[in-house]
C-alpha cells in the first residue's frame, strides 16, 4: 500500500467513504521481493555481502523447524513409544503407506529418509506464509522449489543409471517406449526426452511455486482490502457499512487462511508423491 493509505489507516481507518481519500491500492508482486537487510556499507561492492533477504531468514526458520520435529520424534526410541515417538511413527507410516509403497513398492523403503525430509521441509517452508509477522511462503520465490526439484531430478537420474547398469541403458529405457514400432520412434523419442528431462522437473518446481504465489497474493488482497474498508469515523451510516464490509473481508481472510493451510499440506504431499513416482519409474524398465 502507498504511504498515503498507510497514513490514513494510522489515523483510524482505511480510505472507504473518505472524501478525497486515496483509492484502494491492491498488493502487487512487489510483496514477493522484500529488500535485503543490510549492515551498512560493509560488502556494498559485492552482491553476496550486501545484506540478507527475508527469504533466507525464513529458510533457516523452516530448516530449524524440520530438524526440531525430527529430533523431537526420534530422541527417545523405546519399545513402548511415548507421545513424541508415536507422532513420529504415525508420520512415518503415512509417508510409507500413502507415498512410498504405492509409487515404488518395497524398494522405496530405502528412500523414506529423503521423502520424509522433503515433505517436512516443503510444508515448513509453506506455512511461513500464514505465521504472524513472518507471512511469506518461501516457495513463492521460484529459486527454492527449483533447487528442490533439481535435487529430485539428479536423484532419479542417478538411481536410473545404477538400476539399469549404465547411462546408455537407462536413457534407452527412459526415452524409447517398449514395444513401439521402429517407424514411430523418430516422433516418440523427442517427445519422451522433452517430457522426462525438461517438462518433468519444470512442472515439479512451478506447481508449488505458482500455488504459494497465488495463495499468498490472494490473502494479502483480502487483508489490505479489509483494512482499507474499515473506516468507522465515516459517520453512523457509512461507518457502519464500512465496518460490515471490513468484517466480511476479515471472515473471508480467515476462511481462505484455513483453506491455504490445507493447500500447503497438499502441495508438500504432491511434491513428495511426484518425487517418489519419478524415482520409482527410474528403477523400472520403460
Amino acid at each position: 500500500m502507498s504511504a498515503d493509505t498507510l497514513n490514513l489507516a494510522a489515523e483510524g481507518g482505511g480510505g472507504l467513504f473518505t472524501p478525497g481519500g486515496p483509492g484502494f491500492e491492491a498488493p502487487s508482486v512487489g510483496i514477493f521481493f522484500p529488500e535485503a537487510w543490510s549492515w551498512g556499507d560493509y560488502g556494498a561492492g559485492s552482491p553476496y555481502l550486501g545484506g540478507i533477504t527475508k527469504y533466507a531468514v525464513l529458510l533457516l526458520v523452516a530448516t530449524a523447524l524440520t530438524l526440531l520435529f525430527l529430533w523431537w520424534t526420534t530422541r527417545k526410541q523405546t519399545k513402548v513409544p511415548g507421545r513424541s515417538q508415536s507422532i513420529g511413527e504415525i508420520f512415518f507410516l503415512f509417508i510409507r503407506t500413502q507415498i512410498s509403497r504405492p509409487m515404488m513398492g518395497v524398494k522405496g523403503d530405502k528412500y523414506l529418509p529423503l521423502l520424509i525430509s522433503l515433505f517436512l521441509f516443503i510444508f515448513a517452508m509453506n506455512i511461513m506464509g500464514i505465521i504472524p509477522f513472518l507471512q511469506l511462503p518461501v516457495p513463492s520465490n521460484l529459486s527454492y522449489p527449483v533447487g528442490l526439484a533439481l535435487i529430485v531430478y539428479i536423484t532419479f537420474i542417478v538411481v536410473g543409471i545404477r538400476a539399469h547398469g549404465g547411462v546408455g541403458k537407462y536413457l534407452k529405457s527412459a526415452v524409447v517406449p517398449s514395444g513401439a514400432p521402429w517407424w514411430i520412434l523418430p516422433l516418440l523419442v523427442p517427445i519422451e526426452v522433452i517430457s522426462n528431462f525438461m517438462i518433468r522437473p519444470a512442472t515439479h518446481a512451478i506447481r508449488v511455486f505458482a500455488t504459494m504465489f497465488a495463495g499468498h497474493l490472494l490473502l494479502a488482497t483480502f487483508a489490505a482490502g479489509g483494512w482499507y474498508m474499515f473506516n468507522p469515523s465515516a459517520g453512523p451510516v457509512f461507518g457502519t457499512i464500512s465496518v460490515l464490509f471490513s468484517g466480511a473481508s476479515l471472515l473471508a481472510f480467515i476462511l481462505f487462511t484455513a483453506f491455504e493451510l490445507v493447500i500447503m499440506f497438499l502441495q508438500a504431499f504432491v511434491f513428495t508423491l511426484l518425487a517418489a513416482l519419478y524415482i520409482g519409474e527410474a528403477q523400472e524398465a520403460h
